[in-house]
């Protein structure tokens, strides 16, 4: 049986340390700012402070996923040192990337017969795509093997909960996401939609709660009652933010204080480039394993 790495995209929105101490290769999506475009390559090209800001001055933001001919090339690379690949794509819910990998595996596996490709659409967006890429890579250290690994991550990745709300409204409705006359009242009136990712691995908007104090608290009321064991919650707890740090630690330490048995403290990583070109800034997400996701 020949070794096998783990692969990802940049749009888990993990620290790019994480990643490369875990043994976990990487690949970059794209992105556009007035025209220019750069990887979305964990800030080393444009910080995300740098980007929400320029996006607030009103530049004009578009993204692109990998191509088929970019996984050929990043696939190539690593079956040449002699290991079999177990990708995970961004949510094919949100992005297209699941079908271009899907495309180059078949490429691949004529010109390497021998080798084993598996791709995996994580119905997974950002930290909680994070999350579940290096759940995956501890379990690999831990000994599973790559068939036992894919067999735990269809069982298991729609346990995988996302939770985020937004204070501004405004990329929103630039997205199309929410209508311009909501969007508008709803800033208006200081509405801050909580979303969540469904099983689907799309958004959805649940529910509309008013001020940013509100939603926080909303939010970690979702956790205590879809978090596994509730407050006794003994996993990972990951949070990503666009350029609304203290909103986002506002969270981490209620749930720091609400659930005693997590896994560490709360990682709080930066929204990337591709996620946040969509979102805009005052984003904040939570990400943790619970209950499953239905309809």
């Amino acid at each position: 049986m020949s070794p096998y790495k783990i692969t990802c995209c940049s749009t888990v929105d993990v620290p790019e340390e994480l990643l490369k101490s875990l043994d976990i290769e990487y690949t970059y999506f794209h992105y556009e700012v007035d025209g220019k475009i750069y990887n979305d390559d964990f800030g080393k090209s444009m910080s995300s402070d740098e980007l929400f800001k320029t996006m607030l001055a009103g530049a004009d933001t578009k993204t692109s996923q990998v191509g088929v001919g970019e996984y050929i090339d990043f696939f190539t690379k690593i079956l040449d040192e002699g290991n079999d690949i177990f990708h995970i794509s961004l949510s094919s819910g949100i992005s297209g990337s699941y079908n271009s990998a899907v495309l180059a595996k078949s490429q691949l596996e004529e010109t390497y017969p021998d080798r084993k490709i598996v791709v995996i659409d994580s119905l997974a967006a950002s930290g909680g795509y994070g999350l579940l890429v290096t759940t995956l890579a501890k379990k690999k250290a831990d000994g599973c093997t790559m068939h036992e690994l894919e067999k735990w991550t269809e069982e298991n990745k729609l346990h995988l909960n996302h939770w985020f709300f937004t204070s501004d409204l405004t990329f929103f409705i630039r997205g199309g996401r929410v209508s311009k006359t909501a969007g508008l009242i709803g800033n208006a009136l200081n509405i801050c939609p909580l979303l969540n990712v469904s099983n689907e691995g799309k958004l959805i908007p649940r529910k509309k709660i008013r001020t940013t104090k509100k939603v926080i608290k909303e939010t970690l009321n979702t956790m205590k009652e879809l978090a596994s064991n509730g407050v006794n919650y003994k996993g990972k707890v990951y949070i990503t933010h666009s350029l609304c740090y203290d909103d986002a630690r506002a969270l981490a330490d209620l749930i720091e204080e609400t659930f005693p048995n997590i896994d560490g403290k709360v990682q709080i990583s930066d929204i990337g480039a591709t996620i946040g070109s969509h979102t805009g800034p005052g984003t904040v997400a939570l990400f943790f394993w619970g209950q499953k996701r239905e309809n």
